[in-house]
């Protein structure tokens, strides 16, 4: 499927080009803001009320990725304060938390770079699942994201929401699942609802993955091999222990299925089915080498 001035590669959109390894590398840390818009194409050129122009500035000040969300379908203003949540994606238990605050000062950003609950917020136990429809980022994310949002809402309401820009146009349509950070792209409605469903059981689903934001896409590869390898699909069940790079290389040691494995991967390009005559190039990874390691166990002499 090509959309109508659509400049991305054939593919980018119907899962037939891969994904993998493409989330977010610095959203650790997350600011959602309801706004119900208009959007700008970029942040810090929309016109935002003072509160919300305040928290988002700060939220980039200090490193923490913010985003400005509202209910699909919904345009109205929201009354009665900033209705804000806050999720640490990299913590050993990532969190969610919520709140309505009355402004800027009310949120603790330190307490949420430090990894802990800002008091003016509430843990949630429930996921949120963030649908990029930012049409003056990328008319693609509209023309697709729209439709999907609306219709994953229906099937989880008050759970999703649409959301600004959240990086990676070309695989729209993009859904973020919160509070791991996890990415997917060139969502169709089915595989969006697989993946919602996924997520809400501890799972993830390989297809049209992108990888966990917050960490290197070097090693979101080598997340994503091992799970291909091992069938692991629990949220928690796979993470990188160790790496290095040496030059374009790298090597991460990697935990999965209670196994440890060496993984060493590199960057590749692809070669798009419309050839040249895109602007764009597809990076993305390869599997060099996948060793599953042998326990060591250390004999202890014995005492005469």
């Amino acid at each position: 499927m090509t959309l109508r001035g659509c400049a991305h590669p054939e593919g980018c959109h119907t899962g037939d080009l891969p994904v993998l390894a493409s989330a977010t590398v610095g959203a650790r840390f997350w600011l959602l803001v309801e706004h119900p818009g208009p959007w700008a194409s970029h942040l810090e050129e929309c016109r935002l009320p003072d509160g919300v122009r305040t928290l988002v500035d700060r939220a980039v000040a200090a490193g923490v990725r913010p985003q400005l969300i509202r209910r699909p379908g919904r345009r109205r203003p929201v009354e009665n304060g900033i209705h804000v949540m806050v999720a640490d994606s990299t913590a050993p238990e990532p969190w969610l938390a919520e709140g309505v605050i009355a402004g800027p000062d009310d949120l603790d950003m330190d307490a949420l770079m430090a990894g802990v609950v800002p008091e003016s917020c509430i843990l949630v136990s429930e996921p949120v699942f963030l649908v990029c429809t930012h049409a003056k980022r990328n008319a693609c994310c509209a023309r697709i994201g729209l439709p999907l949002a609306r219709s994953l809402a229906k099937v989880l309401p008050d759970r999703v929401w649409e959301t600004s820009h959240v990086g990676g146009d070309r695989y729209a349509a993009n859904l973020v699942c919160l509070p791991h950070g996890l990415y997917y792209g060139s969502m169709s409605q089915a595989a969006a609802i697989a993946a919602a469903d996924a997520y809400r059981s501890g799972e993830i689903t390989l297809d049209r993955f992108r990888g966990r934001s917050g960490i290197p896409e070097p090693l979101q590869a080598a997340e994503h091999f091992v799970r291909a390898h091992t069938g692991e699909l629990s949220v928690g069940g796979v993470a990188v222990e160790s790496s290095r790079s040496d030059g374009a290389t790298t090597e991460a040691f990697v935990r999965g299925s209670g196994v440890r494995f060496r993984v060493v991967v590199e960057p590749m390009t692809l070669t798009t089915p419309c050839g040249t005559a895109c602007a764009e190039k597809i990076t993305t990874y390869r599997l060099v080498t996948l060793d599953r390691l042998t326990p060591v166990r250390y004999a202890t002499p014995v005492l005469t």
